[in-house]
């Protein structure tokens, strides 16, 4: 079988591999069709590190995937995280924040950029009928922009601002829409994602530089009600900090490059404002597959480009750089 491993920043090699050994009890070997490209796995390609977690080369990534169950026809989604069940956290039902969670492309685990994989059984669900294999693979990044509203706890009519509009951003944007968010406002400096963010339910599409004053001025000085950091650098975060009101929420969805990065704690102090640091998704994929089922219109543009794995490089400085209005990309396992 074909696996692209990352073998330093921004140098991929694709190579033959023995396929894995037949599926063990409780598990089952599928055959993965496309994966996603997920913000972290392009830490891990620009800077070599996720945060304060430094990538450990050479690395198999990719966490959004789909694909059929081998020797069968049935389309399915993979869940990347697998829980121990018997931590304090799993107990609690918080199984994100598993004490033993082994989480595929994370630490020893290789992710989903190769041909076969095998997984347990019960991270298999079955992939919407009428959905294809590129637009199934949102069902990752949505799972976590759902999971961020158990945090921003949106009430019709609040105001939200909503910093970097990839994927994330915008699938978040289209869920505060639906949930009544009064105007939100989106934050990003590359114009064709602030189209993006338009298109998806944002009410002002902004450049960093022009959203603190746009958003003062159009709420009367009070700021928003929540502000959501989906990109974490060149100053999101503080930016949120000084845009949210007295009394609302922060959430920060993005994962921040800098291992220590700056937060405004005297502004949050002053306005009594939480902030909540969203880990990935718990249990929200079921619902994120329904959404994707029911306005397949709505989501699926949001996959804009799709390359074969012979070419993750080229795919992964595509979205380094922003070139060719890049939205979504995903890497076809099929495509040659």
């Amino acid at each position: 079988m074909r696996l692209a491993q990352l073998i330093a920043q921004h140098r991929f090699t694709v190579s033959d591999a023995p396929p894995p050994p037949a599926p063990g009890p409780g598990e089952v070997q599928v055959r993965v069709h496309a994966v996603g490209i997920c913000g972290s796995d392009l830490h891990n390609f620009s800077e070599g590190a996720v945060g304060d977690t430094p990538s450990v080369f050479p690395m198999v990534l990719g966490h959004e995937p789909t694909g059929t169950i081998v020797g069968t026809d049935e389309r399915v989604i993979l869940e990347p995280a697998v829980y121990c069940y018997h931590c304090e956290m799993c107990r609690s039902g918080r199984h994100n924040l598993c004490v033993h969670i082994r989480f595929y492309s994370a630490g020893p685990d290789p992710g989903f950029f190769r041909d076969i994989v095998n997984l347990p059984e019960h991270n298999v669900l079955p992939l919407p009928a009428g959905l294809g294999f590129a637009e199934g693979t949102l069902f990752e990044p949505l799972a976590i922009a759902l999971h961020s509203m158990n945090f921003v706890q949106l009430s019709p009519g609040e105001t939200v601002a909503v910093w970097g509009c990839g994927p994330i951003g915008v699938l978040t944007i289209a869920i505060l829409k639906t949930h009544g968010a009064r105007r939100i406002f989106a934050v990003d400096p590359v114009p064709h994602r602030r189209q993006m963010a338009l298109t998806y339910g944002a009410d002002a599409a902004l450049p960093p530089a022009e959203a603190l004053a746009e958003i003062q001025n159009a709420t009367a000085h009070r700021g928003v009600d929540i502000a959501i950091d989906c990109v974490t650098r060149d100053g999101s975060l503080e930016a949120c900090c000084l845009a949210v009101a007295r009394g609302g929420r922060l959430v920060v969805t993005g994962i921040p490059s800098d291992p220590m990065p700056v937060v405004h704690f005297h502004e949050l102090r002053r306005k009594e404002v939480p902030m909540f640091p969203v880990r990935r998704s718990n249990h929200e994929t079921p619902l994120a597959l329904d959404l994707l089922r029911e306005q397949p219109t709505l989501f699926g543009p949001l996959v804009t480009h799709q390359r074969p794995l012979e070419a993750i490089e080229d795919a992964f400085l595509m979205l380094e750089h922003y070139r060719d209005n890049v939205g979504k990309a995903v890497i076809d396992l099929t495509a040659s």
